[in-house]
């Protein structure tokens, strides 16, 4: 099968060939390819047999990084049901929310979280068998290996699959209310693949994975792409610095993608003076904008190749990416639109305009997702009716046709009758050489509606005050621009794809 049986076409092409490193495990786990095909059929005849698990039925998973999590989607694609990842940092509360969204029979979750699952095993809700990877598990649950050594290693496929049937269900960040479930369907896979390719992995990259596996960038910025091309893909259970460093240069890893908080954290790493990164043909920066002496700071001292990245969960991880050799000519730039992606920037009439002038970002494309699952009435106000997806970013682009993301539409504020961006100031603060990370909200204020507050993490061996921060923004900003409040912080509260979580700032 062409569509949906991903390992089992790999498989034909390169069976001994290095498919994963779970650096997750101990003893870390190193599969091939007909051995990591070998596990998913498995699973998949274990699913159907357990708990009929067949076309469009939801697989949901409560697990931090590990292979399990590419066990369980290539296990739906051999049976066309929908792999659907859960957020760990939720409360079980919301959780229960999401399952009874979606409607799951089977959940697979890790010791992490018994805590959670227990809870959810006593509420209400649509799972009638819970599998866990380790240890004793709630009562009842069965034993994710022991489910696999059990079941047939008969190939599995699903005949009936098409290329708009579902692969999966990713979680949007849900800013507001629950999140929503973009339905990521094969043909989406296919296109993003195919641009991902034409932009990025060649068929012997290693491709170390930092980003949790509930999220876009976990399962298919590169990852995916990945196994279509035959490559390796090292798997980390959580992001840590001194760890990260250590597998960049033992696995000769050709590919890294981190946001920019990550790439901070690993200078501070005690292994980063001595790290040898030289096997890496290139970073990938996304989430946020890259600070410029960050940049500059990989590029001299490891010799790094940046490339500034941008997706998101509703139309493909892989949109715009920036060329290495640009990574400081056009620094701040997320690039040009990958090949088979349209973009353009719009006035609050819909109306297209020029270059340098900010706007919304819309983008059109096969790579769009396939609406959110059970929320049509959702879907349809991002859509509009000529097709553009609507992304709620602020941007811009040049003469040369590259992109610059201004800020989050829901992120500006308004001071005085004017539009103040937080990202354009946390760009002049981390000019300042004291500042290792910061991030700008809009705060009432009763004078001017609104007003900036910057919280901001200092370098461990440098000290700024909050005059001089305010004095170096002044030497590069309008008065109005300038953050009327100033506060240190020892760190910024981060989500687990690595993004600051500005509603939590925004709530002190």
């Amino acid at each position: 099968m062409y569509i949906g049986d991903y390992l089992g076409r790999r498989t034909i092409y390169s069976p001994e060939a290095l498919a994963v490193v779970d650096a997750g495990k101990t003893p870390e786990l190193r599969l091939t390819y007909a051995q990591l095909n070998e596990r998913a059929n498995r699973l998949a005849n274990g699913l159907a047999n357990l708990a009929g698990v067949g076309h469009g039925d939801r697989v949901a998973m409560l697990a931090l990084d590990g292979v399990e999590h590419l066990d369980v989607l290539f296990a739906c694609g051999k049976l066309g049901a929908i792999h659907t990842a859960l957020n760990w940092r939720l409360h079980w509360r919301e959780l229960q929310q999401i399952l009874a969204e979606v409607t799951p029979t089977v959940l697979i979750y890790d010791d992490a979280f018994r805590d959670s699952v227990a809870e959810l095993a006593q509420a209400d809700s649509s799972v009638q068998h819970w599998i866990h990877l380790d240890g004793p598990g709630i009562p009842g649950s069965r034993d994710f290996n022991e489910l696999l050594a059990a079941a047939s290693t008969t190939p599995r496929t699903c005949e009936t699959l098409v290329e708009e049937d579902i692969a999966a269900i990713v979680f949007t960040g849900g800013t507001t209310g629950l999140p929503k479930g973009a339905q990521i369907s094969h043909r989406q896979i296919a296109w993003n693949g195919l641009n991902s390719v034409i932009h990025d992995v060649n068929r012997n990259d290693v491709y170390l994975n930092v980003f949790p596996m509930f999220h876009v960038g976990g399962l298919f910025v590169y990852t995916l792409p990945q196994v279509i091309m035959g490559g390796t893909t090292v798997l980390l259970k959580r992001f840590d610095p001194e760890r990260v460093l250590e597998l960049l240069q033992r696995e000769r890893a050709t590919i890294f993608a981190a946001v920019p908080a990550m790439y901070q954290m690993l200078t501070q790493a005690k292994a980063w003076a001595n790290a040898d990164l030289s096997a890496l043909r290139f970073c990938t920066s996304g989430g946020a904008p890259l600070p410029v002496p960050l940049v500059e700071q990989y590029t001299r001292e490891k010799g790094i190749r940046f490339k500034q990245g941008f997706g998101m969960t509703e139309f493909g991880p892989g949109l715009f990416a920036l060329a290495p050799e640009d990574a400081i000519r056009k620094a701040g730039s997320i690039g040009r639109p990958n090949f088979y992606i349209d973009a353009r920037i719009v006035n609050s009439e819909n109306r297209p305009l020029g270059p340098n002038e900010v706007g919304e970002l819309v983008l059109k494309g096969p790579s769009i997702a396939s609406g959110y699952f059970n929320n049509a009435a959702a879907w349809a106000e991002v859509i509009d009716e000529d097709g553009w997806f609507h992304t709620g970013d602020l941007a811009r682009y040049d003469e040369d046709w590259h992109f610059y993301i201004v800020d989050r539409l829901k992120d500006m504020f308004i001071s005085g009758g004017e539009n103040v961006y937080p990202a354009e100031i946390e760009a002049a603060l981390y000019r300042h050489p004291a500042v290792f990370q910061c991030a700008v909200v809009g705060v009432p204020d009763a004078k001017w509606g609104e007003v900036g507050k910057a919280f901001v993490v200092l370098k461990p061996d440098l000290a700024a005050s909050v005059e001089e921060l305010l004095t170096h923004l002044g030497e590069q900003l309008a008065r109005y621009k300038i953050p009327r409040h100033v506060e240190f912080v020892t760190a910024l509260p981060i989500s687990a794809a690595g993004k600051v979580l500005r509603r939590e700032l925004r709530e002190r």
